[in-house]
Order: C-alpha cells, then sequence, then structure tokens
C-alpha cells in the first residue's frame, strides 16, 4: 500500500471518529468550472449587498492562492439535522442548523484536532482550517470531492443523508489520493424551485443572493424592502423552505452532537414569546448561537416584519 493510501486511509478514519459525517478529498488545484459561474452571479448582483462575495476572486478559485504550497482541499460534513424543532406551529420560524451552539466554534476545534492528528501521524504538514469563513467554495469542493452533487437549490445533496450537513475544508500540503465527484440526482424534479417562497431560485442551480429569504432575514443589514410583504413565510432567521421540500431529505437523521442541542427554553417559546422577546432572553437562549451574527436588533426587526 503506498504512502499515500495509507494517509488518506488515516484521515478519512480520524475524519469520522471525529464525528463527521463524511471525509472527501480534491487536488488543490484552479475551479475551471466555477470561474464563469461565480463571475456571471456577481456581474447580476445576485449577491445583493454581500460585498465580501466580490473579494479575493482569484483565490475564491484557487486555493494554492490562499494557502502557499497547497496539495489537497480535505472536505468534510458534518450532520445538524434537529431530533426535534419548534413546538408552535405558528411563531416564528428559526433555520434549523441556529437551533445549537455556532457551528463555527464546534467545527473549528474538530478540524484543528484533525489538523493536529495528520501532523503528528504522518509529520511535518502545513495548513489551514476554513469554516464557511474565508474565500473557499465549500460546496463546489465538496463536490469535487465526491460527497455528493449541487442540487438545484445550490445546496450539497447526498442520496444518504440528503442536505442538513455543515460542510467544512482543511487546505494541507500533502498530496493525497483524490476521490472522483458523484452524478447529480436531481432529474425532473422542481419541489425546491416550486416551494421557494420569494422565487429566489430563478432558474435551476442559479439562487439569486439577494431575494432569498436567508438573505434578507441574516445579511440584510438595513430595513426589509416592502416588496417581502407576506413573503417570508413566518421565517425570522434562515430559511429551510428548499431543504424541507427535498425528496432527498427524507433520508436526513439526527445529528449525535450535544453543542447542536437547543437551548432548553428555545422549541417552547410561543409566537407570543418571539413577539415580546426581551434583550435578556435573547442574550440567555442565544448565548453562543449563529443568532448572534443577526444580533438582538436584527432578530426583532425581522420579528416585527412579520408580524405588521
Amino acid at each position: 500500500m503506498s504512502s499515500k493510501t495509507t494517509h488518506t486511509n488515516l484521515i478519512k478514519t480520524e475524519a469520522k471518529r471525529l464525528g463527521f459525517l463524511s471525509c472527501g478529498i480534491s487536488k488543490a488545484a484552479f475551479l475551471e468550472k466555477e470561474a464563469p459561474r461565480l463571475e456571471n452571479w456577481l456581474n447580476n448582483n445576485m449577491h445583493g449587498q454581500m460585498q465580501y462575495m466580490e473579494n479575493h476572486f482569484d483565490k475564491r478559485l484557487d486555493p494554492t492562492k490562499l494557502v502557499e504550497g497547497s496539495k489537497s482541499v480535505v472536505s468534510l460534513l458534518l450532520n445538524y439535522f434537529p431530533s426535534k424543532t419548534q413546538k408552535d406551529i405558528t411563531a416564528p420560524k428559526l433555520s434549523k442548523y441556529a437551533y445549537g451552539t455556532d457551528y463555527h466554534f464546534v467545527i473549528k476545534d474538530k478540524l484543528k484536532s484533525l489538523l493536529q492528528f495528520i501532523q503528528e501521524e504522518i509529520g511535518e504538514v502545513e495548513g489551514r482550517a476554513f469554516v464557511d469563513s474565508a474565500p473557499v467554495l465549500d460546496k463546489a469542493w465538496a463536490a469535487k470531492s465526491g460527497l455528493g452533487w449541487i442540487g438545484k437549490h445550490s445546496n450539497l445533496l447526498t442520496q444518504q443523508v440528503g442536505s442538513f450537513y455543515f460542510i467544512a475544508e482543511l487546505i494541507i500540503d500533502l498530496e493525497l489520493e483524490y476521490d472522483t465527484p458523484v452524478t447529480d440526482h436531481c432529474g425532473t424534479c422542481t419541489a425546491c424551485i416550486d416551494a421557494c417562497p420569494t422565487q429566489a431560485i430563478t432558474e435551476p442551480y442559479v439562487v439569486d443572493g439577494s431575494k432569498c429569504i436567508s438573505y434578507v432575514t441574516i445579511e440584510l443589514k438595513e430595513n426589509i424592502p416592502t416588496e417581502f410583504k407576506g413573503q417570508l413565510d413566518d421565517w425570522m432567521f434562515g430559511c429551510d423552505v428548499c431543504q424541507d421540500v427535498c425528496p432527498w431529505n427524507r433520508f436526513s437523521k439526527p445529528h449525535n452532537e450535544p453543542l447542536f442541542n437547543p437551548h432548553p427554553e428555545l422549541l417552547d417559546m410561543t409566537k407570543k414569546d418571539w413577539e415580546e422577546i426581551t434583550e435578556d432572553t435573547f442574550k440567555k437562549v442565544f448565548k453562543k448561537s449563529a443568532v448572534k451574527r443577526t444580533k438582538f436588533s436584527g432578530l426583532t426587526r425581522n420579528i416585527k416584519f412579520l408580524k405588521d
């Protein structure tokens, strides 16, 4: 068995031990297919006010410009599908990924452990860990690494577990054995396109970010435009509609990461509780949550918009 095979097996076994759903590996190289797609998306202003998407165009497409001497992109998936959801079906809704501790912290710790393991077991390996916070095209790398295909809603999909998982990467200067992409299994299904409350999926595989409810409730910092009145489908933070209606998500299984479990009070909060939420309750319920990103003022802005 070659050292490349041995190292690849070691990394994948450790990733599983750390709780990752799956691990795929790609050669660190320029993403040729993604370049024109990203350029068109930006030129059509589908990123709305997410100005950061315009930055580091070359680094987004070429990991060797991001991590000097990099040879491999190790892509990892971590399940966040909850076993229970909000009880009051009339209450403003929260995207499932934001129920527990902010995934950035949870995954960063696991990635650091994986990198440390690689360095201890294999030797001098340099690299960096990425969790949705740097110019890395997560979904493109995960698809290239055979972890799934990018669906018509632009999320990564797998036949075994659907799409309720986070994607993260280690970009390292170690040559490994590389995986191959899987085929697209969306077929003629248009469930996500038909169900999107704001018609943000403008055509199969293209999402206008500036129309997406997740963008409107999280990224947009100013007042929500009146054209979204009655279109937010009661979402106060994020949106899961395109994933909820996807037939592949009937295979989603609850995660087993204790840190992703919600604050005890969260799922019990009624519509009235949300409409009367105080800053103290916000700080308590969302102490280490990704919801802090929108701040108390942002969340109450969203809840008020749904109510008015």
